[in-house]
């Protein structure tokens, strides 16, 4: 059997590619991130098997969870593709675009185990459309730069922001959420205009929980509920605002945050300060399972 790995766009079971929909309603087994992803799971078959693998918030009496470590994912993918059932691997957005599908293929492949990729819509593109703003417009922009915004120590290096500030055009930003004001005050003094436009959406396409939130680089949107998809540059102050199913504000409406922007060191550009996202994480309430029947539910 197959391993499955599957974009499923911005959550809404209605922008799933037709191929993504037939794979899950013959699944055996559907390893998902997070509970978000729940109305595109529910097209599996009330009897496969389901396993979450993300983190899990605190919620009507459930204790909070930590997600499973990347490498126990893959060896979980790995051992459910030996296990002679169809597999399926749903991924947010496209399973290549700042969600690790990459890695799990390369751990499948590694181990003999058949895949196929089923390519999904990107909050990097759908996010922007869902808000109104057209992230290439000939007259505006002629790039659009994807940018994950996390820390993480398995990244090659820091991104060179002299580079991305030069380039300007459209900067979209995923998994940035906690590090938005340090983003934009390593593009300031890199150069970027501090009135440049920026836009912050939240839960995108989904109606009644849409929130776009826009400003500058200067002053940024306040601190709004994941998942968080920035847009950075001229396009972000577009409002085309057809999607009935959002609210729009402004800062000057919502509260704005002011970006952090570092010193620089002579000749070498911005130096990123201390990243309170990277620090080693205190106690917490959450239960960290290395055990894989942890994280799942049997129909």
């Amino acid at each position: 059997m197959t391993v499955h790995l599957i974009g499923a766009g911005p959550g809404d079971p209605d922008l799933l590619t037709v191929r993504a929909a037939e794979l899950l309603r013959s699944a055996e087994v559907v390893v998902s991130d997070r509970p978000s992803s729940d109305p595109v799971v529910a097209l599996a078959p009330p009897t496969a098997e389901r396993v979450l693998v993300g983190k899990v918030p605190a919620a009507d009496g459930r204790p909070a969870r930590r997600a499973l470590p990347q490498d126990e994912v893959c060896a979980l993918l790995v051992e459910l593709g030996r296990g002679g059932r169809e597999v399926v691997r749903l991924k947010s957005g496209d399973p290549f675009v700042a969600a690790r599908g990459g890695e799990e293929a390369l751990a499948l492949r590694a181990a003999g185990v058949p895949f196929t990729v089923v390519p999904g819509l990107s909050a990097g593109l759908a996010a922007p459309a869902f808000a109104g703003i057209p992230v290439h417009v000939r007259q505006l922009s002629r790039t659009v730069t994807v940018l994950a915004g996390n820390s993480d120590p398995e990244y090659p290096g820091e991104v060179d922001w002299d580079a991305l500030a030069r380039l300007g055009g459209t900067i979209v930003v995923l998994t940035g959420r906690s590090r938005i004001r340090r983003i934009a005050g390593w593009l300031i003094a890199a150069g970027m205009d501090p009135l440049t436009p920026v836009a912050g959406i939240s839960a995108a396409g989904r109606a009644g929980a849409q929130e776009t939130i826009r400003g500058t680089l200067a002053a940024l949107p306040p601190r709004q509920d994941p998942p968080v998809t920035f847009v950075i540059g001229a396009v972000a102050a577009l409002e085309l605002d057809w999607f009935d199913g959002g609210v729009a504000r402004t800062v000057e409406e919502a509260g704005a945050l002011t970006p952090v922007v570092p010193r620089r060191r002579d000749g070498v550009g911005p130096t990123p300060a201390p990243d309170p996202a990277s620090a080693p994480a205190g106690p917490a309430s959450a239960p960290t399972s290395s055990d894989p029947e942890a994280f799942r539910a049997h129909p």
